[in-house]
C-alpha cells in the first residue's frame, strides 16, 4: 500500500507540474505536444524555458514519492525512497530514448532530478519524523 501511494503521489506531482508548465509557458505556435513524434519534431523550436517545467516535474515527482515512502514506511533507511528515485529515473531514461532532447537537458535531468531529489525527499521526511528514544 505504501509503495502504491508513494508511486501515485509522484506521478500526480509530475503530471500537475507538466500541466501547469504548459499553461505558464506554452509550446511555440503551431506545435502540438500530443504525440512523442510531434514533440520530437518541435524540439528545435523550443527554448530553455520550455525545459524548466519538465525538469521540475521530474524532480518533484521523485521528491514527493521518496518523501511519502519514507513517512509511510517509518523506515530510516534510504533504500526504500531510493527505489522510487530509481523508478522515476528509469522512466526518465525511457523518455530520453523515445524523445531525444538537447544533451544539456538530458544531463541535468538524469543527473539532478531523480536520485538527488529522492535523497532530498528522504531527508525532508526524516525531519518530520520523531527522533527515536
Amino acid at each position: 500500500l505504501a509503495t502504491m501511494a508513494a508511486l501515485l503521489s509522484g506521478m500526480l506531482v509530475n503530471g500537475a507540474l507538466v500541466a501547469f508548465g504548459h499553461r505558464l509557458i506554452p509550446l511555440p505556435n503551431g506545435v502540438s505536444g500530443d504525440t512523442p513524434e510531434a514533440l520530437s519534431a518541435a524540439l528545435p523550436l523550443m527554448g530553455v524555458e520550455h525545459f524548466l517545467f519538465p525538469f521540475l516535474a521530474h524532480a518533484g515527482g521523485s521528491l514527493a514519492s521518496a518523501f511519502l515512502a519514507t513517512v509511510i514506511s517509518r523506515n530510516r533507511h534510504f533504500w526504500f525512497p531510493a527505489l522510487f528515485g530509481a523508478l522515476f529515473m528509469a522512466a526518465g531514461i525511457y523518455m530520453v530514448v523515445i524523445l531525444p532532447a538537447p544533451f544539456w537537458f538530458e544531463a541535468v535531468d538524469l543527473g539532478l532530478a531523480y536520485i538527488p531529489m529522492a535523497w532530498f525527499g528522504y531527508r525532508l521526511a526524516l525531519l518530520s519524523m520523531p527522533i527515536p528514544s
